[in-house]
């Protein structure tokens, strides 16, 4: 009988770690096995149904998220017989006005990840109706909530979650009795669409959308989210308190909710980003940093003056009992991010680098930085490019994608302008160039959102990017032969949504990588690239990296820094290498950005951050640097931060 009792104090110790959240969460180690779970949950609840002889009643949500759980039980429905044939779905929501046959719809979006692939019958599927003429709107509203009450009601109901806080298309400011209706969307949620429009411009600025009401009458609701952009507003549902601000707190009112997270998109609940706050924990070097960091920015206070009362108070006795006293793990997390700062990225010839985040030698090392866009080297690492080549290290540069995607089409009519006026003061023919300008030109002035530009505008797209990277590179101090175009084919599948890297991708970095035989590798580690580039980018590095590594004795000497700056920087206890810049390497820099002009003043594709690239670069290496200030070390103008990565 001893047995009986141990899951009593399980149950104890996930409630203590859990106390800070409102609504039951369920996270996985990644988007994949989360996905395979809940829809595990939906075929259940299908087969369910159909041996009670009783349709499923299914809410759907489009969007990223959901599309791995479609995938999934398409592949239950081809190779586990799942049939659909009992299933009744009604989807959340739908722009307004909006063409079904159009790319963007939710129409679209459900026939291609679900409906297509398996056996539902077209009569029992529901969508939001995005050709309604305005006055018809309201009527049509009323008819769907009838039509789901005809149904039986939902019996699950699946939700995504915006950065606004919305569910469904219930922006800031939706009451929680609201039914379904024509509502305005957020600004944030128009510029997270953008992209999918060919910009905020071509984006609705309404939907109808299934109320908060609506939604809660679902007999059991799943939240999914995944990835580190969710983290913030996840935190904000599940521990914040119920607030119109932010509409998905009301299902902290609804019976019958599951939060499915993978790790990422908890990253920042309490249990995993402060643990000290809600439980005993396992104190190693990282946890302890973080810790130490957290509470001295909490205090407004150096490290080296926080006292053992400040542990006590903050949920961190345990530390110093263990690890104490509180002076001693001060000073130990002082020295760490000392260690971290260096002026040499490339290591220090002739130097004991015991203490330094990069060995010593060789003193000239040769470098490889991928880049994934043309100009994501100068803007997250220009300075210490620099350094690097002014030290005397033998420095190379891929640029991983043409770019070609983020250029505008006025720009491909100036530089055919230039040169047709070019080839004429040589008194060269240019009636080939002005036959392909005035269709170019043709072709533009009927552009639809998010068309694919011709194979001739793509390469002028191109073409501007690659000297732009050429001039960056140069101004850093490299040579032409060091300057590396990998055009790599999954960027150029000429869709909207970019095919997947592949053995050729992989294929083409790792000839680049025999070729140069670093001893260091830059890469792009800013997973929160909006286009998703970066994350291609990195694992096709890593993949090459891996495979060398089984046969290329090399491999044993390369390390690899993660680098970030364009969307994100690095929290400082992650930081494992910090280059401080000077005043003058910051203007350096920012001159080395101003050669991508293509990309100045107003780049297509901005994020979520409206600064141009050149003022969010400077402000976050501030940033860093102010961030080591305040924690007590020396105060510099600015600091590029890196992490290293092991293979």
């Amino acid at each position: 009988m001893p047995n009986a009792t141990l899951p009593f104090p399980t149950r104890l110790n996930l409630l203590e770690e859990t106390r800070f959240e409102k609504l039951p969460v369920a996270v996985y180690p990644t988007k994949e096995v989360a996905a395979g779970h809940v829809a595990a949950r939906i075929a259940s609840l299908i087969r369910s149904r159909q041996s009670a002889g009783q349709p499923a009643v299914l809410g759907l949500a489009t969007g990223a998220t959901p599309v791995g759980v479609y995938a999934e039980l398409v592949r239950l429905h081809r190779e586990e017989g799942l049939s659909f044939r009992n299933v009744i779905t009604f989807n959340l929501d739908e722009y307004f006005p909006m063409q079904p046959t159009a790319p963007q719809s939710y129409v679209a979006f459900m026939h291609e990840h679900l409906f297509d692939h398996v056996d539902i019958e077209p009569a029992n599927i529901h969508i939001p109706d995005g050709t309604l003429a305005p006055d018809e709107v309201a009527a049509f509203c009323l008819r769907y909530e009838r039509l789901l009450e005809e149904a039986g009601g939902l019996d699950l109901q699946l939700l995504g979650i915006g950065r606004t806080g919305h569910v469904g298309f219930n922006e800031p400011g939706s009451a929680p009795n609201s039914g379904t209706r024509l509502v305005t969307l957020d600004d944030l949620t128009r510029r997270d669409a953008s992209r999918d429009f060919g910009g905020k411009e071509n984006v609705p600025t309404k939907a109808i959308t299934m109320g908060i009401g609506t939604i809660f009458k679902a007999r059991e609701l799943m939240l999914l989210a995944w990835s580190g952009k969710k983290a913030s507003i996840i935190k904000k549902a599940v521990e914040g308190e119920v607030s119109g601000e932010v509409p998905a707190t009301y299902l902290q009112l609804a019976d019958n909710v599951e939060v499915v997270l993978d790790e990422a998109a908890a990253a920042e609940l309490t249990r995993f980003d402060t643990p000290w706050l809600v439980k005993d924990c396992a104190w190693d070097d990282w946890l302890i940093k973080k810790a130490v960091i957290w509470l001295s920015n909490k205090l407004e206070k150096p490290i080296l003056k926080l006292t053992e009362e400040d542990y006590n108070s903050h949920g961190m006795a345990q530390l110093v009992t263990e690890r104490g006293p509180a002076y001693n793990i001060n000073i130990h997390i002082f020295n760490q991010l000392q260690h971290t700062i260096t002026g040499w990225p490339g290591g220090k010839p002739a130097a004991d680098d015991s203490q330094r985040p990069e060995r010593a030698l060789p003193a000239r090392k040769r470098v490889l930085i991928f880049s994934p866009h043309p100009d994501d080297d100068v803007i997250s690492m220009g300075g210490t490019f620099i350094r690097l080549i002014d030290q005397g290290h033998d420095v190379h540069v891929a640029y991983q994608t043409s770019g070609n995607t983020a250029v505008w089409d006025d720009d491909v009519l100036r530089y055919l302008e230039f040169a047709i006026d070019f080839e004429g003061s040589l008194g060269r023919d240019a009636s080939y160039l002005r036959a392909l300008y005035a269709d170019m030109r043709q072709f533009i002035a009927q552009k639809q959102p998010n068309q694919p530009d011709t194979q001739e505008i793509r390469n002028v797209k191109g073409y501007i990017r690659k000297s732009e990277a050429i001039a960056g590179a140069r101004y850093a101090g490299l040579p032409d032969d060091h300057i590396h175009f990998q055009a790599l084919p999954f960027y150029e599948s000429n869709k909207l949504a970019k095919a997947p890297a592949g053995e050729p991708d992989i294929a083409l970095t790792r000839q680049l990588l025999q070729q140069v035989r670093p001893h260091q590798v830059f890469v792009a580690g800013d997973f929160a690239d909006p286009n998703g580039t970066h994350i291609v980018c990195f694992n096709i590095v890593a993949e090459a990296l891996r495979r060398l590594r089984q046969t290329e004795a090399w491999t044993a000497d390369c390390w690899v820094w993660l680098y970030r700056g364009a969307w994100h920087e690095f929290k400082p206890h992650e930081i494992e290498m910090a280059v401080p810049l000077s005043p003058q390497e910051v203007i350096r820099k920012r001159h080395a950005i101003f050669k991508h002009q293509s990309q100045k003043d107003r780049p297509m594709f901005p994020g979520d951050d409206a600064r141009e690239f050149w003022v969010r670069a400077e402000q976050r290496n501030r940033e860093t640097a102010h961030q080591y200030d305040k924690l007590g070390l020396a105060n510099y103008e600015a600091m590029e931060a890196f992490v290293r990565w092991h293979f």
